[in-house]
């Protein structure tokens, strides 16, 4: 057999350099802007007690997914995430349309993310677009990403502690004026079928979280290390969700965090029309938390960058994209050209305008994605008890069969509510299998 060419190996291979707190920033730091905007527009929809119920079925989905999720990572740590644990599970077919899925959602969140960030700095800038603001923030943090993962992950994991000690901060400050009469003020303004059309933005306070899984080739003793990760981001990704739904809500409402006025338009920013409603909007304080703020939405940016070229790259390495996809940077051992690719994609999707849209298509990747991985982790358990498995979800089979049951559901609800958007989504994922069917596949 021949061996392989160091040279050719430094081209397709990543550099190992992060431990167990670069995991945890990274992985709050992928969710933590879902904290700042995004899940207020399911209020509309749901109302508080509407979204609280999507919200407690999300938490449980991700407490059951995660714990199932970081066997496949620990078992088979692979940059492309649920892309290789399918393809060994199910087979090249099913590792293929999950490694779309994947790719879809890590695509499609960062434009959502983006059209935020532009709407923040606008608030400081306002004679500068939105649009043309999101555009720098692509090209920034791109390079970035380019530059080498170590400074990457350093820069996110400082901007994620900033992130987390400024909602600590806003809760701190609004609490104290929380009324529970303002929790229950039009609790469930459409009925039962509202809390099925907050699913999607419920989904969005946790929507990247296995991005953690991606970067496994770059960590040091993943089998050990992803575990520390996994487990720690979601602890305190559920205690701030908890902290930040209530304290928001909590002092005026919700009809208070989602329109800044009567008859506006929903707005993408819940936490400054909740701070102003205690220090109203021109005190240093409110002027700080927004500044702070911002980190949130950078983190979450930053961070799914990051997870999306791996997935991309990882499909180029394979030849499932084109192969310049799959080469690393000779320089900086990153993804280059996946990095780039994916933020060309990521400005069209973002010059859409349709935020509300892109974030309910990330979260028909994300869904698909829970589904096959736990159907993955079934069989592979099934076909492969031999594997060596550094760690073993715990009350298994029940929490990927919950995690599974209720990823159905949620995939099941998002179609009958977006029938358009779920067309759109399942319309890329044919038009991909038959790229894959007809010209990769032999």
């Amino acid at each position: 057999m021949e061996a392989e060419n160091p040279n050719q190996a430094s081209e397709t291979h990543l550099a190992r350099s992060l431990g167990p707190v670069m995991l945890w920033g990274l992985g709050v730091g992928y969710v933590i802007s879902g904290m700042y905007f995004g899940w207020n527009l399911g209020l509309p929809e749901g109302g508080t007690l509407g979204m609280a119920l999507a919200t407690a079925l999300i938490i449980l989905l991700y407490i059951t997914f995660t714990f199932s999720y970081t066997e496949l990572a620990c078992c088979i740590p692979k940059a492309g995430g649920v892309f290789d644990y399918a393809n060994r599970g199910l087979g090249k077919k099913w590792g293929f349309l999950a490694g779309m899925a994947q790719v879809i959602e890590f695509v499609f969140a960062p434009p959502a993310i983006a059209a935020a960030i532009g709407a923040y700095f606008h608030i400081f800038l306002p004679g500068i677009p939105v649009v043309v603001i999101a555009i720098f923030a692509y090209l920034v943090f791109t390079l970035l990403n380019i530059t080498g993962v170590k400074a990457a992950a350093s820069f996110e994991l400082i901007i994620t502690i900033l992130a987390v000690v400024e909602l600590l901060l806003f809760a701190g400050i609004t609490l104290p004026h929380f009324e529970w009469a303002n929790m229950t003020k039009n609790a469930l303004p459409n009925g039962t079928q509202g809390i099925w059309a907050c699913i999607p933005f419920a989904i969005w306070f946790f929507l990247g979280l296995e991005g953690i899984a991606n970067v496994a080739e770059e960590t040091i003793q993943p089998q050990k290390t992803i575990l520390k990760g996994f487990g720690s981001a979601l602890l305190t990704l559920i205690v701030l969700c908890v902290l930040v739904f209530m304290s928001s809500i909590g002092v005026a409402g919700w009809e208070a965090i989602v329109y800044a006025s009567p008859g506006a338009a929903p707005s993408d920013s819940p936490l400054p029309l909740a701070m102003a409603q205690v220090t109203g909007n021109s005190g240093w304080i409110y002027h700080l938390l927004i500044t702070i703020g911002l980190l949130g939405l950078i983190a979450s940016f930053h961070g799914i960058i990051l997870a999306a070229g791996r997935a991309s790259f990882e499909f180029g390495r394979v030849g499932y994209f084109i192969k310049a996809m799959g080469r690393i940077h000779p320089r900086f051992k990153t993804p280059a050209n996946a990095l780039l690719i994916n933020m060309g994609l990521g400005i069209i999707a973002l010059l859409t305008g349709e935020t509300g849209s892109i974030i309910t298509i990330a979260c028909f990747g994300a869904v698909t994605l829970y589904i096959i991985s736990m159907v993955t982790l079934l069989r592979l358990r099934r076909n492969e008890p031999e594997l060596e498995r550094p760690f073993k979800v715990p009350f298994y089979p029940y929490f990927p069969i919950i995690a599974l049951c209720i990823g159905v559901v949620c995939l099941i609800a998002m179609i009958s509510l977006y029938p358009l958007l779920s067309l759109f989504y399942f319309g890329i994922l044919t038009l991909a299998y038959a790229w894959f069917h007809f010209f990769v596949k032999k």
